[in-house]
């Protein structure tokens, strides 16, 4: 371990506060021991629904597209041609058509937390009914509630490339006001030689940690609040998961079966650089990390484009060739998610193991100039499996151009509301304290999906 990398890891604790106590048994008292675990993929930039699960053949060509609607397994549904693996077990879906509440602005927060409001970029004004530190992720919350199954493997785990809050503009391992000791764990933006310990064994380890300790005596009369013990808990955490191997060997996909990678499009030394078919991985690592016990993965997936263009970037914001984009990224995401559902399935993990698939709205129906579609946060679509819901089924319907919900509208935190459920938490009578120790609710009194649960 190279010095540089072992001083970023004590650097946690030099902000300020006391150097974290290492040797001491950290308070698990929080610990659960339920297997439930929900994988959020997510879809940055506004995935079209038009094109993937609410296509209307019968409206003019300007809103209907290029592409045609694929019967499924199931007797009534239809999705988007591009998607016939999902179509072909469509029984273990369930699509709402209707998701409502979103904003239009680029931001994954409303899916990460399930609550709209946020600061803009930049913003410092205090926006009404936001709190302070901000509202926590899903996989924060479980962290709060249940903590890890394994005291060496995090209960929430982000899977974001680096650089992924260009594209998605929030973290997506945001804690909000749970502070740091529940912040997601983020392999794949950390250095090498930031998580792992070549040449470097537990008893040279124990004498960093002695040697951490020992600095305690420099710094008396340390502030002792709320967010100094979150940083604490969060470099204790980290030196855990150096000293394990769980996570790193869920990680190394070199472990798994070829014919299993396979399956899941993944292909070990080939296409290097982030995006596009190397994203694939992120699925296998997802399940992967479910086998070794964390609770939440979240999961950001944008196929490349073509070619690497000025304009839309690396995301679902297809403002201009949205069909020949949508031809690249929905069989990807179709070979992906399907993967992982069928792999959860064959191990007996299904019903254990909630998954939605989401973007922060839907696009226009209109087709613009460009080919593309535009912005639209009237309605968009979702996709759940897993968890023993009720799938099979399609929840809310929108007009003949897709613009509004006509039946069932669903909102966001509806949809929390059901995951928690699926977890064996309560969210409408479930409650945590912000900062200044107010009790803030998971969600709005929404309750769960009843059509699915």
């Amino acid at each position: 371990m190279s010095r540089r990398g072992f001083l970023r890891i004590g650097g946690l604790a030099l902000g300020g506060m006391s150097l974290p106590r290492i040797l001491e048994a950290q308070d698990r008292s929080g610990v659960g021991s339920s297997e439930k675990a929900v994988i959020m993929v997510l879809l940055p930039g506004g995935p079209p629904h038009l094109d993937m699960f609410d296509l209307k053949p019968e409206a003019p060509a300007e809103i209907r597209g290029e592409f045609s609607p694929i019967a499924t397994s199931v007797s009534g549904i239809a999705i988007g041609e591009l998607m016939p693996r999902l179509a072909a077990s469509m029984e273990k879906y369930a699509v709402v058509r209707t998701l409502v509440g979103g904003r239009d602005d680029h931001n994954l927060h409303q899916c990460l937390t399930g609550w709209e409001s946020h600061p803009q970029q930049g913003d410092s004004r205090v926006i009404p009914g936001f709190p302070d530190g901000g509202w926590p992720s899903l996989g924060s919350v479980l962290s709060a509630l249940r903590g890890p199954t394994d005291p060496a493997v995090p209960p929430f785990i982000s899977l974001a490339p680096p650089a992924a809050e260009s594209t998605t503009r929030a973290s997506l391992n945001q804690p909000g006001y749970l502070g740091a000791a529940h912040a997601g764990f983020e392999p794949l933006k950390r250095e090498a030689d930031e998580a792992s310990l070549p040449g470097v064994d537990l008893t040279r380890l124990a004498d960093r940690r002695a040697l951490l300790a020992s600095l305690d005596r420099f710094r008396t009369g340390v502030d002792r609040a709320r967010a100094v013990s979150s940083f604490d808990s969060y470099t204790t955490q980290a030196f855990d998961l150096l000293t394990s191997s769980k996570v790193a060997e869920a990680l190394d996909l070199s472990r798994e079966d070829p014919k299993v990678r396979d399956r899941y499009g993944v292909r070990i030394g080939v296409e290097p650089e982030l995006g596009g078919p190397k994203l694939l991985e992120g699925f296998l690592m997802a399940r992967r990390l479910m086998e070794a016990g964390v609770r939440c993965v979240t999961l950001a997936f944008s196929a490349w484009p073509l070619e690497r263009e000025s304009r839309g970037g690396f995301n679902w914001d297809w403002h201009f060739d949205n069909f020949r984009k949508a031809r690249t990224a929905l069989p990807m995401l179709d070979l992906g998610l399907t993967a992982l559902v069928d792999d959860l399935e064959a191990r007996g993990r299904l019903d254990d193991v909630s998954i939605v698939v989401w973007g922060e709205f839907g696009r226009s129906p209109r087709i613009n100039k460009d080919a593309g579609r535009d912005h639209w946060p009237h309605v968009g679509s979702c996709l759940l499996a897993g968890g023993g819901l009720k799938t099979g089924q399609v929840i809310g319907r929108t007009d003949r151009l897709g613009e509004r919900p006509v039946e069932r509208p669903v909102h966001f935190r509806e949809v929390f509301a059901t995951l928690y459920h699926t977890l064996g938490i309560d969210a409408e009578h479930t409650f945590l304290h912000d900062r200044a120790g107010r009790p803030l609710a998971l969600v709005d009194g929404r309750a769960p999906i009843a059509e699915l649960i």
